[in-house]
């Protein structure tokens, strides 16, 4: 080759290598720029980093989660001493076994995932450790680019100067996706297992370890179980090799049967209460703080009863389906001293959706209450001045003034045109059947339909209607629409707002709002929202103590349910009543104690009608069961007894005599006029027979006032009055006048009657020792009539009694010193066979030195 030829080749070269010296400049400073321009985000933001956390229900305990609620994202984050460390030590066995070696970026494997991606142009291949998949699912977005991998790894760099390890791995193990919406090891770990993340065994943890590389793929609820086992055996083996367990640990966590929760199991617990309690905060703090906001929700309900009720709801629903035509039921339970709800259940199953599980009858405001109801009423008419021993006449009655009804016949109207125009309203009770005058406490626990409504009109539709939403149920809002009907059940209510009201009655009057919120936190502990009681008196304790005692009569109720129905208990006292309604579309029972009020109801969401039970077959049963488990853990109380308003009742008819209104005394001895002298247990109050119903004695809205001049003012005081007259025409009780009264006076209790004794000992104004033995001695020959029973007192401390002769009571002083006075008294209360009474003292001294 030429010299010259040589000198060309060689600038050539020179020219290449210039070239490509400059082009290696300007691709490096072009590189150099465009990391310079990345859009890097800040590593210092990922400990300030926002967690989208859900927000957990839980039972009243606070340890039983009941729901989730989460939009995309179920986590809970846990700090780092709260985790196994199994869990720990698997997750960096199979995911970065030098995560504790390394600075942060593995070089060789970041190498080995380019060479790949290069050559088969996919960048799909990775090698990440712990610090880069942190950054990736934290700082940066999803996509798999190069840019995006310097990104990654700048910003890991960063963060592995700024964390510690631990710090790293904690942040780590609370955002890892374990499958679905499942983050974070806490909700990994109450998902598949129900339990915390502190809790794991060793194998439960490997098997956890297993899943954030392909959650799906591995998904014990998955097609590849076989290859889940064998991934978590591969975690085991890795573990060993760091030395993080001994070889039998990892045989015997291979071995170990490791039982998955079955899949939804843990999604919602108690589903109609915590939709419920989920409604209630999303109105009151938002849908995004409810979905992200990780508050923690520690609600009223007693899940162990919860879940009693609801395998009573299932098995009756279905047993009574076949019975009676009735396919759902709801059930609710309320502590009445507190207002916290027990117990909710809105159906049979909620996830039956075929049959609407899903809907909520607890809530449902559009039920008929039927005779559920009338306690509400007759607390009306209590508070109006009425007693429970009120008598009423159980006749039938057309309540219509325009409409005319032929008593004499018992037949209705005509024809069914004037019935219709009319309006005509005649009740009848459940078993078509009449008993004449009833008190207010037998109409009651009986439920009778006639004399409920009576009392209804006693009380006055708005005042009864005003008690009724006084006591939390809002859904009676339109007397006009209702009319006398609503005793027996005219109106709607839910069996939520019903059983919260009977609490009221349950808790001697007082009021607390129901709730189903003990605690609310935010994220951070910070208490949002707390239960305080706040009772409000809107019922006369006496008058609610008289209801529960009317509810609770078991021999009241007898007549009509038996003496052994599903409403007794013989070891406790319960108050309950039951409801149906004419159409036999709604059966309830609403019962309670001092510290329990529980409400059943059963029937169709359709409205179809059941079979014509009454509810006392249909829905008590299952109440009574409910009952029997609720009463298992909690203690036995009684309802105090209310005082006696008979003895406020200034009427024969409110003291529950029906045979009139015109009352003498008479002394029980001698059958004649009681007079002063008539000693009380002996005065019988006597009443002239003059048969009227109560309209006819007394104002109804002023019942211990004075009788009306012109009863038949009152719109319904001929439809009352018609047929009691009748009634009592056909018994054959004759109207009685002031010339029955007996006209002399009671001669056998006179004061020249009183006993008269002759003390024979001890001696009077003697001085004795204390400590010697005293006898009394007395004689009684000279009286109108035989002496009956002495009574004697020492200072006013009763000693005994002396019923006949010889009349001689011993005692020693010296056992009565805390009494002892120096000069003392002996009484001696004598009463003849016919009660005519007297006093003797006498005194005596002691030597007290």
């Amino acid at each position: 080759m030429s010299r010259k030829k040589k000198f060309k080749i060689k600038k050539l070269i020179f020219w290449a290598m210039g070239a490509l010296f400059l082009l290696f400049l300007l691709t490096g400073s072009a590189v150099a720029f465009w990391v310079a321009t990345l859009n890097i985000p800040d590593p210092e933001s990922l400990g300030e980093l926002k967690v989208i956390q859900s927000t957990k229900i839980y039972d009243r305990t606070g340890k039983i989660a009941l729901w989730d609620i989460h939009e995309d994202v179920q986590r809970t984050v846990v700090p780092m001493e709260e985790i196994s460390r199994h869990v720990k030590n698997a997750t960096v066995a199979i995911e970065d076994s030098s995560f504790y070696q390394h600075k942060g970026i593995d070089i060789s494997g970041i190498i080995r995932a380019i060479l790949v991606n290069l050559r088969t142009a996919d960048k799909t291949q990775g090698a990440s450790t712990i610090s880069q998949q942190l950054v990736k699912n934290t700082l940066l977005t999803k996509e798999k680019t190069f840019a995006r991998k310097i990104k990654e790894a700048i910003l890991t760099l960063k963060i592995e100067k700024k964390l510690s390890k631990d710090e790293i791995l904690e942040l780590y193990l609370n955002e890892i996706p374990y499958g679905g919406s499942i983050y974070g090891i806490e909700a990994a770990s109450k998902n598949f297992f129900g339990k915390s993340s502190g809790d794991l065994t060793l194998a439960e943890a490997a098997y956890l370890a297993s899943l954030p590389q392909a959650p799906t793929y591995y998904s014990p609820y998955g097609n590849h179980p076989d290859k889940l086992e064998a991934r978590k055996n591969l975690v085991l083996s890795e573990m060993v090799e760091l030395g993080f367990i001994a070889p039998e640990e990892a045989e015997e966590a291979k071995k170990e049967k490791v039982n998955f929760l079955l899949k939804g199991q843990n999604t919602v617990k108690a589903p109609h209460f915590s939709i419920y309690i989920r409604s209630y905060l999303e109105e009151k703090y938002g849908k995004d703080i409810v979905e992200q906001g990780g508050l923690k929700v520690i609600t009223t309900i007693d899940y162990p009863l919860q879940e009693k009720a609801e395998e009573m709801a299932a098995r009756y629903a279905k047993e009574n389906k076949e019975k009676f035509n009735a396919s759902n039921t709801a059930i609710v339970a309320i502590d009445p001293k507190t207002g916290q709800i027990l117990v909710m259940v809105g159906s049979k199953d909620y996830f039956n959706r075929e049959d609407e599980g899903n809907f909520n009858v607890a809530l449902a405001k559009n039920r008929q209450p039927g005779s559920a109801i009338k306690p509400f009423v007759y607390a009306a008419a209590l508070k109006k001045g009425y007693t429970p021993e009120t008598t009423l006449f159980d006749l039938p009655t057309e309540f219509n003034p325009t409409c005319v009804y032929n008593y004499s016949t018992s037949t209705p109207p005509a024809s069914e045109e004037q019935k219709d125009k009319d309006d005509c309203y005649m009740p009848v009770n459940y078993d078509n059947n009449y008993r004449g005058p009833v008190t207010l406490r037998s109409a009651l626990a009986q439920s009778l339909n006639v004399p409920s409504v009576k009392t209804l009109y006693l009380a006055g539709m708005r005042d009864s209607i005003e008690l009724i939403k006084d006591m939390g149920i809002t859904s009676l809002n339109d007397p006009n629409r209702y009319g006398l009907t609503l005793v027996l059940g005219g109106g709607e209510v839910s069996l939520f707002e019903l059983t919260g009201a009977y609490s009221v009655f349950a808790n001697e009057g007082k009021k607390n709002e129901i709730t189903g919120i003990i605690r609310i936190e935010d994220k951070n502990g910070n208490i949002l929202e707390e239960y305080h009681e706040d009772p409000k008196q809107v019922l006369d304790k006496n008058i609610a103590l008289t209801i529960s005692d009317m509810l609770s009569d078991n021999n009241a109720r007898t007549p009509a349910f038996g003496a052994n129905s599903p409403l007794y208990f013989p070891d406790r006292q319960v108050a309950a009543k039951t409801g149906t309604t004419n159409d036999y579309r709604d059966a309830w029972v609403v019962g309670y104690t001092p510290n329990i009020v529980a409400g059943a109801w059963f029937g169709n969401n359709n409205y179809d009608s059941m079979e014509k039970k009454v509810a006392g077959l249909i829905v008590a049963p299952m109440w009574n069961e409910f009952m029997n488990e609720a009463f298992k853990n909690l203690p036995k109380e009684e309802f105090e007894k209310p005082q006696k308003a008979k003895e406020k009742a200034n009427k024969p008819v409110l003291k529950g005599d029906w045979r009139g209104g015109q009352t003498y005394f008479i002394d029980k001895i001698s059958g004649k006029l009681a007079t002063d002298r008539t000693p009380p247990e002996l005065r019988e109050e006597k009443t002239l027979f003059e048969v009227h119903s109560i309209l006819h004695w007394l104002d109804k809205n002023n019942p211990l006032g004075d009788r009306p001049q012109d009863p038949k003012r009152d719109s319904q005081y001929e439809m009352w009055e018609t047929p009691v007259r009748r009634w009592a025409e056909q018994n054959n009780y004759k109207d009685q006048t002031a010339e029955d009264i007996p006209k002399e006076m009671d001669d056998v209790h006179k004061p020249e009657y009183a006993p008269k004794l002759k003390i024979e000992s001890p001696e009077k104004d003697k001085k004795y020792s204390p400590d010697e033995d005293i006898t009394i001695k007395f004689s009684a020959k000279e009286n109108k009539f035989p002496l009956g029973q002495a009574d004697i007192f020492f200072n006013g401390n009763y000693l005994g009694s002396l019923s006949g002769e010889p009349y001689m009571f011993s005692f020693k002083p010296a056992d009565y010193r805390d009494i002892l006075e120096e000069r003392s008294e002996i009484r001696i209360i004598a009463y003849d066979s016919v009660r005519n009474k007297s006093e003797t003292t006498v005194f005596i001294e002691f030597d007290t030195q």
